[in-house]
């Protein structure tokens, strides 16, 4: 049977992480079997069809910035930087080098599933630090510690761990449909699952609640967790969930949603396969809207 999961961007990862281990056992740069992940701005360093760059290769992108120590891949230390983003420009003309934004990198389908995994974690951890430069409590610059995976304050002595903005995305069904909306970023014809951020103190289920009367206005009453998703843009992850709605009327909040109407199983999958005669759409299979999508027409939701 063919995993569901598979087609799914960033879930999967060999990683072994560092964020458990001691200062003390955070290597060189150059230790036997280093790789370095680089990024220039928000663009990923490729060479060939890896991301994964020997300390010689990597010496050749730029002056680096933020160097972080992110574990082990296969026992080898890996570690992942920054360098400007302006030197993208040159190494798109050094044929030994390529660059691509992380998203279009999960849609190309060039790059090994497990390395887009650990390339979700280097590009979360270094945006995080880059947001994160001075302390919270009392405003005191901050310095790198555990490799990255942690951020210290000399003065008040707080300690700032890296973090995850959880969001809930819900496939609504009803009698056999299911409703899905289009935001107004979204382009002509693509339709996909209804989201929303996870409130402080407040649990999955009730997010899925809300965010759904406010959006559609439908009451919901059983939900199920369906799948998740690292989501590195900048640091989410998208809680996948069935939603059992208790009525039929759409209630619209215009300013949220552009559409939102009960579609068909029949309907959901011409638009999976390219094949609806209203050219209808939905999010590539590397989003977690398709695999709920896929699911529900193949009748696992």
């Amino acid at each position: 049977m063919t995993d569901p999961l598979g087609q799914l961007g960033y879930v999967q990862s060999r990683l072994v992480r560092h964020s458990a281990e001691s200062a003390a056992a955070i290597p060189d740069l150059d230790a036997p079997g280093a790789r370095i992940a680089i990024l220039a701005g928000d663009r990923v360093v490729l060479s060939g069809d890896t991301a994964l760059l020997t300390p010689d290769m990597a010496a050749r992108t730029g002056e680096r910035g933020l160097t972080l120590y992110l574990g082990r891949l296969d026992g080898d230390p890996v570690f992942a930087a920054v360098v400007p983003a302006e030197a993208s420009e040159a190494l798109e003309a050094d044929p030994d080098f390529r660059t691509n934004d992380l998203r279009s990198l999960a849609g190309e389908g060039r790059i090994a599933p497990h390395e887009l995994g650990l390339l979700a974690t280097a590009k979360s951890l270094l945006g995080w630090h880059a947001r994160q430069g001075f302390c919270a409590n009392c405003g005191t610059p901050t310095t790198l510690a555990a490799g990255g995976y942690r951020r210290e304050c000399s003065a008040c002595g707080t300690h700032h761990f890296p973090r995850t903005d959880p969001v809930v995305i819900m496939l609504i069904v009803r009698d056999g449909a299911c409703l899905l909306g289009r935001s107004p970023r979204f382009h002509d014809g693509m339709y996909s699952c209804l989201a929303g951020f996870l409130e402080p103190g407040e649990t999955v289920e009730d997010a899925v609640r809300r965010e759904t009367f406010e959006e559609v206005g439908l009451t919901i009453g059983a939900v199920r967790y369906h799948a998740s998703q690292p989501w590195p843009f900048p640091s989410s992850l998208m809680i996948g969930c069935v939603a059992e709605s208790l009525d039929a009327a759409i209630t619209l909040d215009p300013e949220e949603l552009a559409d939102a109407r009960w579609f068909s199983r029949d309907a959901v999958a011409a638009m999976l396969e390219g094949r609806h005669p209203d050219g209808l759409t939905t999010p590539p299979p590397l989003a977690i809207a398709h695999l709920l999508m896929r699911a529900f027409v193949e009748g696992r939701a």
